[in-house]
């Protein structure tokens, strides 16, 4: 099996949106998001990478089928919860490059297309002058009942990678939980490093 990935913008990124907005539904019903998503909520949610000339989308792709993906946008384009959780910290938000959403397929994962996502989006960072890129990940109690044993978080990974909690920098963001009849806000820690 033969998995590329492919930075895509404008009209490629455009043609998908739907594609992607499907990945964040299965792939976040998962440990830690626990996402009770639909496609009509992810269709709105993913209209930020429509409406942003300097969006990206990393494709993965098993041979025409999008099975991963990765995206990202400056951090002024992104949501203005987003860019709050920076009041403080000294930084402009039109340095900060926002790598948000990796979703992968679970049968496509560990072949290195983690860090393919993450190359393709720094460089498009760079490419765009931005001196920063960061992400957020969602914080959810170690003792959650949902919490598989078995949960391996990433954090080693990011480490590698040169991303740091930045202390402070901290969003909410809501949605529905699997099971739940309402959303709820989450706390979101954001992580960043230097390009």
């Amino acid at each position: 099996m033969t998995i590329r990935a492919r930075s895509l913008t404008g009209a490629a990124l455009e043609a998908v949106l739907d594609d992607v907005a499907r990945l964040r539904t299965a792939v976040f019903r998962d440990w830690p998001y626990l996402y009770d998503g639909d496609l009509d909520y992810e269709r709105r949610y993913i209209a930020t990478y429509r409406e942003s000339p300097k969006a990206v989308v990393v494709g993965a792709f098993d041979g025409e089928r999008l099975v991963g993906a990765a995206t990202g946008t400056p951090m002024e384009d992104h949501g203005a919860e987003f860019g709050a959780a920076f009041t403080g910290t000294g930084l402009s938000l039109t340095d900060i490059f926002y790598c948000a959403e990796s979703v992968l397929l679970p049968a496509y994962r560990g072949r290195g297309l983690g860090h393919a996502f993450f190359d393709a989006r720094e460089d498009h960072a760079r490419a765009l002058g931005r001196t920063h890129s960061a992400f957020c990940r969602v914080v959810r109690p170690e003792d959650h009942p949902m919490r598989p044993a078995d949960y391996r978080p990433l954090d080693g990974f990011w480490r590698k990678r040169g991303y740091m909690p930045l202390e402070g920098a901290v969003a909410e963001y809501a949605w529905k939980d699997i099971g739940a009849v309402d959303e709820t806000r989450k706390p979101m820690q954001f992580w960043m490093r230097a390009l």
